[in-house]
Order: C-alpha cells, then sequence, then structure tokens
C-alpha cells in the first residue's frame, strides 16, 4: 500500500477500482508533505518539500524521535485514510520452525535476562526492536506484514487494533500461565478485549503528577502546596513560579488529554468539540511555563534535578527516586497521587494477525507469564505486575511503593480504561498539538 502526496491533495495508488472515484482527500495545508509505503518488514514515510525534494524518515530507527507533524500525518492516514489500509486477511502458513521470534516493544521495558533466558530455554531466536509511540505501532499493523510476531500496543489503541481486525486470536490453550495473572487486571483488560482473546497483559501503571519536594517548596515560597495536585500543572499560579526550576509535560495526546479533560470537568473521553475548545482555552495559558515535552528523558532529567515538576508514568518516577537516591544528590522526588484524574495504563503483548511465526510467539507469553520472569520484568523496570503470583519475586521496596502498587481506593478513582476509537485519537493528536505549539 503506498499513499503520495503532491501538494495539498492525496492520490491513492494500489487501491481496488471501485475506490478510485473517491481518491482525492484534502490534506491540511500545516502538515508535511508525506509518502508512506511499506518495504518489506519497514514502514518508511517520505517528507516531500516538492516534486524533486525528498527527505526520508525510517520509522524503523530507534533513534529518531517521533515529531509532532510526522504524529499528526500518522494519525491522519490512520482515520481520514483509514478505509483505504489494509492488513492480511487471513493469517499467514506459519513458520514457527524456522526458530525465530520478532518482538516490538517499547523502549527500557523488559528485564535484563529476559531475552537471554527464552533464547537459551528454546534455541529461538529473538529479534527485539522497539518503538516511541502507538502511532507508530498502529501504522505498522495496519500496513502489514511488519514481520513482527509479538507487538505491545497500550490499551486504548489494542482495542482500535481488535476492531479492525488487525491481530490474531490467542490459543489460549497454549498459556498455562495465564493462571498467574491478577483477576482485577483481567478486569481492565475487559473493557477493551471482553473475551481476553487477543490481550496478554505486560505490565500497568498510572499517569501522575511528581515533584522535586524541595525544589517545589523553596519555588512556592510561602504559598502552600494545593490539595489538588493537578493545580500544580494547569493552576497558572502555580506552573508559573515552578517554571523557574523546570515543568515536563508527558508527550503522550491521549493521556495528556485525558486528564486535561478531566481536570476540566469533562469526560475524559469525550469528542466533543466545545470540551476540548474548553481544554485548549487552559492549556494556551500554561504552555509559556512549560519548560520540556517528553515521554523518555523526563525521567533523567527529574532525578538529576534537571525539572522539579513532571506528568509522567509512575514506573518511570519509581526509577527516578532510586537513581536520584543512588547518586545521592539529594533530589527527593515524591509521586504524587490526585484523587481526580490519573490515567490507569496497561500494555499488552499481542500477535499481529500476520505474524509469520505464531506458535513461538505463544511460547514466548507463556514464558513472559511465569512469576519469576514477570518478576524480572517488574524489577528492571519499576512497573506494576499484573501477575499475582510474581509478587514473592518483586523487591520488597518496589512492593512496599504504594505509588506502583496502589491501593483499591485510590485505583478506583484513576480514570478506568473504555476502548478507544480513531475519532478519539484524531482529536487527541490536533488539541495536543496545539498546546505544544502555543498556536
Amino acid at each position: 500500500m503506498m499513499f503520495i502526496i503532491y501538494g495539498t491533495r492525496v492520490s491513492r495508488h494500489n487501491l481496488p477500482l471501485e475506490r478510485k472515484s473517491s481518491a482525492d482527500l484534502i490534506w491540511p495545508s500545516t502538515l508535511p508533505k508525506v509518502l508512506l509505503l511499506q518495504a518489506g518488514n519497514k514502514l518508511i514515510c517520505y517528507f516531500i518539500a516538492n516534486n524533486s525534494s525528498r527527505k526520508r524518515v525510517n520509522t524503523v530507527n530507534r533513534n529518531r524521535k517521533m515529531t509532532d507533524s510526522l504524529r499528526m500525518a500518522l494519525v491522519l492516514l490512520l482515520t481520514v485514510l483509514y478505509p483505504a489500509i489494509s492488513s492480511a486477511a487471513t493469517p499467514p502458513p506459519d513458520r514457527s520452525d524456522e526458530k525465530i521470534l520478532n518482538v516490538y516493544n517499547w523502549s527500557d521495558y523488559i528485564g535484563e535476562d529476559t531475552v537471554k533466558n527464552f533464547e537459551k530455554e528454546t534455541g529461538i531466536k529473538v529479534n527485539y526492536d522497539i518503538f516511541d509511540s502507538n502511532e507508530i505501532l498502529m501504522a505498522k499493523l495496519k500496513a502489514g506484514k511488519s514481520g513482527y510476531d509479538i507487538v505491545m500496543p497500550s490499551a486504548t489503541y489494542a482495542a482500535i487494533e481488535i476492531n479492525a481486525k488487525l491481530l490474531r486470536k490467542i490459543d489460549k490453550s497454549k498459556l498455562p500461565n495465564r493462571v498467574n495473572l491478577d483477576p482485577k487486571v483481567g478486569v481492565q483488560i475487559q473493557k477493551v478485549d471482553p473475551g481476553e482473546d487477543y490481550l496478554v497483559p505486560w505490565s500497568y501503571s498510572f499517569t501522575t503528577v511528581a515533584i522535586n519536594a524541595a525544589k517545589v517548596r523553596k519555588a512556592l515560597g510561602p504559598m502552600p502546596m494545593p490539595a489538588n495536585p493537578w493545580d500544580l500543572v494547569f493552576d497558572q499560579k502555580y506552573i508559573s513560579k515552578l517554571a523557574s526550576c523546570g515543568v515536563s509535560i508527558l508527550d503522550s495526546p491521549g493521556d495528556m488529554l485525558m486528564i486535561e479533560l478531566a481536570y476540566v470537568g469533562k469526560d475524559p473521553y469525550s469528542t466533543r468539540p466545545a470540551d476540548y475548545e474548553l481544554v485548549d482555552s487552559m492549556t494556551r495559558k500554561i504552555r509559556p511555563y512549560v519548560t520540556l515535552f517528553s515521554a523518555d528523558s523526563y525521567l533523567n532529567e527529574l532525578a538529576n534535578g534537571g525539572v522539579c515538576l513532571a506528568v509522567g508514568w509512575s514506573g518511570d518516577f519509581s526509577i527516578a527516586r532510586r537513581r536520584a537516591r543512588a547518586a545521592k544528590n539529594g533530589n527527593d522526588i515524591v509521586t504524587l497521587i490526585p484523587r481526580k484524574g490519573m490515567v490507569f495504563v496497561f500494555d499488552a503483548m499481542a500477535i499481529p494477525v500476520d505474524a509469520p511465526h505464531y506458535q513461538n510467539a505463544l511460547l514466548w507469553m507463556n514464558y513472559i507469564l511465569r512469576p519469576e520472569v514477570a518478576a524480572g520484568i517488574s524489577n528492571k523496570v519499576s512497573t506494576a505486575s499484573p501477575n499475582l503470583a510474581s509478587r514473592p519475586f518483586i523487591l520488597k521496596e518496589l512492593l512496599d511503593d504504594r505509588t506502583l502498587f496502589l491501593s483499591e481506593e485510590d485505583m478506583n478513582s484513576a480514570t478506568p480504561i473504555q476502548p478507544g476509537t480513531m475519532e478519539l485519537m484524531r482529536l487527541h493528536s490536533r488539541a495536543f498539538t496545539k498546546f505544544k505549539s502555543g498556536l
């Protein structure tokens, strides 16, 4: 499948004949001109400055971060052009006898010896690639023939991929270790995968806010801490003072828009334009005080004292706290638990519908569900494990961290998971891009 964009119009190529009558679509002039194509197991984008100048961006490159313009371009391709994008209709012949497994996961999201021990035990060679956004993962799945056997979507995006028939049903009879999973996490999974036919939970965390306690106290002066921790982020009277010691906003449209909508008293999953206008009015006021947008570097910035306030994932905050203590740099990192507005997040293992090594993928899933393997992942990446049987193997300092393993009351106060939609993804990306650009 290939899309070529000239000027501000899109022409589709390699489409069924009956669709050619609606081949032209308007492309926003503010976005880069893009060519998106599948080449082997790579999804490739070209930014087209004019008909003779192209800049190549390979989305598989793990060292390249997703730009706002590329994110918006991909979102538009996945939403406006959604009917034109197809995936494999039926699973291909299984090639598990090749003793290969291709895994596509988030960065820094696996145990020290998880891959090595699996390879040693099974004789299966693991090719391990990483991505940094759900948009990139979804684009690859929709393009088809990615070559991956295991992918790691977040819950709301997984719901879209299930509905689009981009994922393959799991043979649960091959996963006896599913009995180790926490039933409470299963309840969350069922909200996006009712029969638990497509997803196997990897880990869960919460999107919240953390502070460098001493620096925040100093920046606020005589002003007391607010009762609602989100006021530190979204109330001008607080964030204007904290800008002096650094404010980092999570570079994740879905997480941030759900938080912002809840803060202004609206449904976190709203699709009403008026609600997004209200959010836009609020974020315009705080934008001058934001010093960093990040989905990864905020961890070290917080640990090293580069920022004093960060919105991010609870597991990252736990790592930042441990690193600060190990460095003995005096930075006391405190994760705050708002009574409202935290976003419950879980990532899950899934098998693409056209995965070439289906049986090997099932072996990997069942291996990850072993208590000691799941604990090794949690101990490395400081996230809560959905594997109840893994608790005896998890570090005590993590188990005792109530910002990782939340109380039932705190868990119930978080924004519950709901299935995502293409429309919601588009609204989130558009609103977040406006926030970042300040326009």
